[in-house]
């Protein structure tokens, strides 16, 4: 589960009501083994956090899944913890991936992640770019 975060909202300046929200990302238990094996085999001396989730500008609908390993977090990352992972995001792509589910599947020779993102209202035939209201 993600990091719940207080927004507080003034009425005047007279008192302050508290509400909460809460964020997530998450990972199935193949792709949490799938990162730690990966992590786990990377001897190249850096320290590696985790995975960095984000998205960019491509495909035909609009958007694409960017996933790479992450060798820093900086300040402006949430990072969240799934079954023994973090998952690294850039606070300016949360609304675009707020309660996503990373998943990795093996087909014969083939092995992808595979995202399951309540956000996406659209989704290009190849799957490969989405859109998001």
């Amino acid at each position: 589960m993600g990091r719940i975060a207080p927004v507080f909202i003034s009425n005047a300046g007279a008192f302050y009501v508290n509400l909460w929200f809460t964020m997530s990302i998450t990972l199935t238990k193949s792709a949490a083994q799938r990162v730690k094996s990966h992590l786990a085999s990377c001897n190249t001396g850096e320290e590696w956090h985790g995975l960095r989730l984000s998205v960019k500008n491509s495909g035909c609908s609009g958007l694409a899944y960017g996933l790479d390993y992450a060798r820093e977090i900086n300040e402006t990352d949430r990072v969240f913890e799934s079954r023994g992972v973090k998952v690294i995001v850039e606070n300016r792509h949360l609304d675009f991936l707020d309660g996503t589910e990373i998943d990795y599947v093996e087909e014969g020779l083939s092995a992808a992640f595979h995202f399951k993102n309540p956000n996406v209202t659209e989704q290009c035939g190849c799957g490969e770019s989405f859109t998001v209201s």
